[in-house]
């Protein structure tokens, strides 16, 4: 049986009965669209995803339609995906829980052969896990999900969606090219479906777009590829086949918006835009109010807990939240889950582990820290893939990473070095003392899963970092000669 709990009163939340979509209103309860794509820089629109760092935008990519959407709603600075990597975000964003405590936070199969063993982590979402969609099919909301499921457990229509493209996970959008690259327009087209099915019913909906892009950069429209070959390219991304997968992923996210819009549902939907995990790290710099960044950049990508593997492009639109406005309170996916049942009037319950909080108050303009369990942010990758097995907790401004092979730690300011290039470890030994403690007792609260010693050590046959694992080419090094 799933356990749960009473939803706090404390979030004032008021049943009602859905209106006919073309009839809705500021007080009929809202549709939800979330779209999530993968391996996407937290520089990579655009779009800036910082007020006052221009490197917080791509200098080569072009999102025009998603720079467009980032102007009509709120862009969180300090917006992280729960883990690295993609299977333990997803997870987390279904289930509103750290993938520590949920005991899953890699995707990719364990490294052996170095300093320590992986901890463990599993790999199919259980029946007994509670997640949002279930709670809001059960208030009266019809929920679809297209696109990269990754979590096994019979896909998501075990999991409280209607409809879906059943169990897919990372290949499933591999043999998708031109004209429909990695299945991005025929998404679209199965969402703008349901939005009309939907509509006509006078239903309100939860719709998630789980994109494989910018998964297989190499299926690019051919269009796409030939305009990024003729553009200069940037120093901080220069690949064209990255640059026209990110352009057909914008095209489709594009065309949905102007669904939404042709079917009159602007003023009564929310639309969220984040990535699972960041790309390969990428300039700019980034950081919390006043923060000035870098111009080297983000620290780390892929698999690896520096601001490069987990900070990423976090925007959201809808009722009541002002348009070309900015938040700079650290947040993380597991956040939506509270957030969205709040928005749709959930009165039935919250599982009893939740870990996200409501975002509700920084969507109207209160600039105040989320109420959650823990005041703190953790992200747990006890693995090998983009750097060693590590533990990070954020609190405030402040930044501690955890390595397990040597006991390193470093700490980092991020508001005034976002590029966490300056450990203040030494400098703060008290500040790093604490959050060390507090991170040991959170890691212990959650019951994760640990690296252990490995006997059969051999630094002379240990493996070559992956740097990342799969996802496309990793910007950096030499600009690539692009055609003139």
């Amino acid at each position: 049986m799933k356990r749960l709990i009473t939803l706090p009163a404390a979030l004032g939340l008021v049943c009602c009965a859905p209106l006919r979509a073309a009839e809705s209103t500021a007080t009929s309860r809202p549709n939800i669209v979330l779209l999530l794509s993968d391996d996407q820089d937290w520089n990579g629109l655009s779009a800036r995803m910082h007020p006052d760092m221009p490197g917080s935008q791509s200098d080569y990519y072009e999102t025009p339609s998603l720079a467009n959407f980032a102007t009509q709603g709120m862009r969180f600075s300090n917006g992280y995906s729960p883990a690295p990597v993609c299977s333990p975000t997803r997870i987390s964003l279904q289930t509103g829980m750290f993938p520590a405590r949920l005991g899953w936070t890699k995707a990719a199969p364990a490294e052996e052969g170095h300093k320590l063993i992986e901890g463990s982590t599993r790999k199919a979402i259980r029946a007994d896990e509670v997640t949002f969609p279930e709670l809001l099919q059960r208030t009266g909301y019809a929920t679809a999900h297209f696109g990269k499921w990754h979590l096994l457990g019979g896909g998501p229509e075990h999991h409280g969606f209607d409809v879906s493209d059943g169990d897919t996970g990372n290949r499933d959008a591999d043999p998708f090219v031109d004209p429909n690259p990695v299945d991005i327009f025929g998404m679209t087209d199965r969402a703008k479906a349901f939005m009309t099915a939907q509509t006509k019913a006078g239903k309100p909906f939860y719709l998630q777009m789980s994109y494989h892009a910018l998964h297989m950069p190499e299926n690019a429209m051919k269009s796409s590829l030939a305009r990024f070959e003729a553009k200069p390219g940037g120093t901080m991304h220069h690949d064209p086949s990255r640059a026209a997968i990110t352009y057909d992923l914008d095209t489709g996210v594009g065309r949905l918006l102007e669904a939404i819009k042709a079917l009159g549902l602007e003023k009564n939907t929310y639309v969220i835009y984040m990535a699972d995990n960041g790309g390969g790290g990428g300039g700019g710099g980034g950081g919390g109010k006043g923060g000035k960044g870098t111009a080297a950049g983000l620290h780390g990508g892929k698999g690896g807990l520096g601001e490069g593997g987990i900070r990423v492009p976090f925007i959201v639109r809808g009722p009541g939240i002002k348009a070309g406005s900015w938040c700079h309170q650290p947040v993380a996916a597991y956040d939506w889950f509270p957030t969205i049942c709040r928005w749709a009037q959930t009165k039935e319950s919250l599982p009893a582990t939740i870990d996200g909080g409501d975002l509700a108050p920084l969507l109207s303009g209160l600039d105040q820290p989320v109420a959650r369990h823990n005041t703190a942010l953790l992200f747990h990758f006890p693995h090998y893939q983009g750097d060693s097995p590590q533990s990070a907790i954020r609190e405030g401004n402040f930044k501690l990473i955890l390595s397990y092979e040597d006991g390193t730690r470093k700490l980092f300011d991020l508001q005034q070095d976002p590029g966490e290039r300056s450990n203040l470890a030494d400098q703060k030994k008290d500040l790093a003392d604490r959050l060390e403690a507090k991170l040991r007792t959170m890691l212990q609260e959650t019951r994760a899963s640990m690296p252990t010693p490995n006997t059969n050590y051999d630094p002379t046959q240990a493996p070559a970092p992956r740097k990342g694992g799969k996802g496309g080419p990793k910007e950096g090094g030499k600009i690539k000669k692009n055609k003139p």
